[in-house]
């Protein structure tokens, strides 16, 4: 949630021509990345659920800095904005794709139900 508001913050100054463009998406994506974790978590009684959302969000985390990257080449971000928050877009793709690849350890209800499966 920080790095959406971190975004919201910084597109604040983004030329008035790219609201509805540029600014818009950017917002919708990094807000996204959220979203769909609080999602994911709702959904963890069900491990493919779970790592579906999870999917979802690192497709927006993917996103966000794309779109950063539209807003440095026009200038409307500095190269020491987009590194910073491209390298923390990195690292919140890095800690969602362990979180999928030990799906089984946030999602207690599916270890319950395969114990009882196998009773």
């Amino acid at each position: 949630m920080g790095m959406s508001t971190m975004i919201y913050e910084l597109s604040k100054s983004f030329p008035k021509e790219e609201l509805y463009s540029l600014t818009d998406q950017v917002r919708r994506s990094s807000r996204s990345v959220t979203a769909n974790i609080s999602e994911a978590w709702g959904k963890r009684k069900y491990e493919k659920s779970f790592v579906a959302k999870l999917t979802d969000s690192e497709g927006e985390a993917r996103e966000t800095p794309t779109w950063l990257q539209f807003a440095f080449a026009c200038n409307d971000i500095n190269e020491e904005q987009y590194n910073n928050l491209h390298n923390k877009y990195n690292q919140i793709i890095g800690m969602l794709v362990n979180v999928m690849n030990q799906s089984e350890k946030w999602c207690s209800f599916s270890s319950i139900n395969k114990e009882k499966n196998n009773l």
